[in-house]
């Protein structure tokens, strides 16, 4: 199962005739522009290419009424001042005599892409399209959008697939209210959108818009707004946003679908939105995004008026949809106090609606996955040279052994070759007596061949090695004054107590449920990880570590992130033998097993991380969901 590339030519003849500051940022070059760079970079001839079709009356008719589909028909044949003259009578609209065909075959890209999806012929894709949609009403153009394309499509996937739980996620600068209005009183359909907003100040204007509005009827709950109440918001404020709202709230719908109205005006660069994410921060989205509903992610282009940084937004999307790792991300990973006041809200107004927000665990039911060994995957069978090996296992009698020297030989092969680039991440088994002895020498390896800044996540009864500091180990500390040398950040779930022994040793009991587990990852594995940036993950899952297999296949995948993919999982050789299999397909960029039925972190669970993120946030700011109390500005 690979990507789908859905787009038509035809999608470009749609063009501005007349004089409209407002309207000439909507050009065919939008289209052409992203095209053309995702086949500079060979990316579209790895997708499957599907030729756009036009979205039948019926089906525009799933969302938007007879009389406003039949007014758009009638287009076609008006002259340039009549259609400028109509145009006037929306909000931010322009029309042209191939404005039907094109609004047409831009919901037909949408609902052949979710078809597509959900028969299975391919595990996600994207919809190159234009005119956008989300702004779109019933029976009202608004915003350069004519026929709500995503609307249609969940709209779609509900009568023609019968699925009862679709998650559509808007990333783009401006609120989707036409999405909004059509689902708000739906408990079918969860709608997210953040979109800059300033108080009311920004178009669209909307006091619906704001954070309290939450839906109508059994809709309750159902609409997330996240406004964003200042220009300026980057990577972390986005990262942010999907850890503390999104994400908990999605893990505990669990939808069968994901559509992603995928407008890029939200990145940096762009005149509308004037937010500061870079290209990458998409990447790191849609990766987060493929951990729901089995993978199976469908996205619809909606803005995005820099074309640049458009072209560059839409290829990163496009690398991590056909599961190439994310790029690291770029700056500090600090949230806008700005945005914590915003993230704050949406979780005050959501917390009656969402169990995952009101004890901060997390539902998972993530999709099955076939275990069928990817053919290039990394479970290598190579090893170091033996002196190398033998030099690095002197220090510690566990590695005296032929079997365990054997075994260190095939990790030292693979760090090797994660660090100079040639993969991107590894597996491999250790005998359980040598687990400990073969973390450390991983660990100093890992420091010693390149990697800056190294996070070890260890799993089950693994101590930190005596000699490790904060800086690495005492021969490897580059520099002994200021924060920059903090090199190593260990993090022990298995640890018989929530303990913060510095700020770069933490460790917290194995959870017991399933929402306590997620709640530790999601609410404090990845902020850490995101906030510490490392260029190499080590996750050692040792004797007795209690996860069962989707728990370590999540957590797996979700660190593939931080670290730009480069992942080493060093598993105990007592593990299940389908393990490997399950790491090596979500280290392959595949969906995570299920986890099975969702149960309620328990009062314990919930104080032991409460505290433990209590002591962190002064360091790690991507722990924060509120502003401190007489804290700095947003900057």
């Amino acid at each position: 199962m690979g990507t789908a590339l859905v787009y038509h030519e035809d999608m470009t003849a749609a063009r501005l005739l007349w004089d409209d500051p407002e309207c000439e940022i909507e050009c065919p070059e939008r289209l052409t522009t992203a095209l053309e760079r995702l086949q500079q970079r060979g990316l579209e001839q790895r997708c499957l290419r599907l030729a756009a079709r036009e979205a039948s009356e019926a089906e525009l008719g799933l969302v938007h009424s007879p009389e406003y589909v039949a007014l758009l028909q009638g287009t076609q044949a008006l002259g340039t001042g009549e259609l400028q003259t109509l145009s006037g009578q929306y909000d931010a609209v322009y029309f042209h005599p191939s404005t039907f065909h094109c609004a047409r075959l831009a919901a037909g890209a949408a609902l052949q892409l979710v078809d597509a999806v959900l028969a299975g012929a391919v595990r996600n894709g994207l919809a190159l399209v234009r005119p956008p949609g989300h702004h779109s009403q019933r029976a009202a153009a608004n915003g350069f959008c004519v026929f709500n394309n995503v609307a249609i499509a969940a709209k779609h996937a509900q009568r023609q697939h019968g699925l009862h739980r679709i998650l559509i996620v808007d990333w783009d600068v401006h609120h989707g209210q036409g999405i909004q209005y059509i689902f708000e009183d739906d408990p079918s359909v969860l709608y997210f959108s953040w979109h800059r907003y300033e108080h009311g100040r920004f178009w669209p204007y909307l006091r619906e818009s704001d954070a309290d509005a939450v839906g109508q009827g059994p809709g309750l709950g159902f609409t997330v707004n996240l406004p964003w109440n200042q220009v300026g918001m980057g990577n972390a404020d986005y990262v942010a946003a999907f850890l503390h709202v999104l994400l908990p709230v999605a893990f505990e719908f669990n939808p069968e679908l994901v559509l992603v109205s995928a407008g890029f005006d939200s990145a940096i660069g762009d005149p509308e939105g004037q937010m500061q994410a870079t290209p990458e921060c998409f990447a790191h989205l849609t990766q987060l995004l493929q951990m729901l509903a089995g993978g199976r992610v469908c996205a619809v282009l909606e803005g995005g008026y820099h074309l640049e940084s458009l072209s560059q937004s839409v290829c990163m999307m496009v690398q991590a949809l056909l599961g190439d790792p994310a790029p690291p991300l770029s700056g500090p990973m600090v949230p806008h106090a700005s945005a914590l006041e915003s993230i704050e809200s949406v979780r005050v107004a959501q917390a009656p609606h969402w169990m995952s927000l009101q004890q901060q665990a997390v539902a998972l039911t993530a999709p099955d996955a076939a275990l069928a060994l990817p053919s290039d995957v990394l479970c290598e069978e190579g090893s170091a040279p033996q002196e190398e090996t033998q030099a690095w296992a002197r220090p510690h009698e566990a590695l005296a052994q032929d079997r365990a020297l054997t075994a260190l030989g095939k990790v030292l092969y693979l760090l090797d070759r994660i660090l100079d680039g040639q993969v991107s991440s590894g597996i491999a088994v250790t005998p359980a007596s040598a687990a400990a002895a073969t973390l450390d020498v991983a660990i100093r390896c890992g420091l010693s061949h390149g990697a800056q800044r190294l996070l070890c996540l260890a799993v089950g009864q693994l101590d930190r090695p005596p000699d490790l500091t904060d800086d690495g180990y005492d021969s490897q500390v580059m520099c002994m004054s200021g924060s920059a040398s903090r090199r190593n950040l260990w993090l022990n779930i298995g640890g018989k107590e929530a303990a913060a022994l510095s700020m770069f040793h933490v460790s917290v009991p194995l959870p017991g449920t399933t929402g306590g587990f997620l709640s530790c990852v999601l609410a404090l594995v990845l902020p850490l990880a995101y906030s510490f940036q490392p260029d190499l993950v080590l996750v050692a899952l040792g004797p007795a570590h209690g996860l069962r297999d989707p728990q370590a296949a999540l957590l797996a995948a979700l660190l593939r992130g931080p670290a730009g993919g480069r992942v080493l999982v060093l598993v105990d050789e007592e593990s299940t033998p389908q393990l490997a299999v399950v790491l090596a397909r979500v280290l392959h960029g595949e969906a995570a097993p299920s986890l099975g039925p969702f149960s309620m972190a328990s009062p314990e669970e919930v104080q032991a991380l409460m505290q433990l993120r209590g002591q962190l946030e002064p360091r790690w700011k991507m722990l924060q969901v509120a502003t401190e109390a007489g804290g700095p500005g947003s900057g």
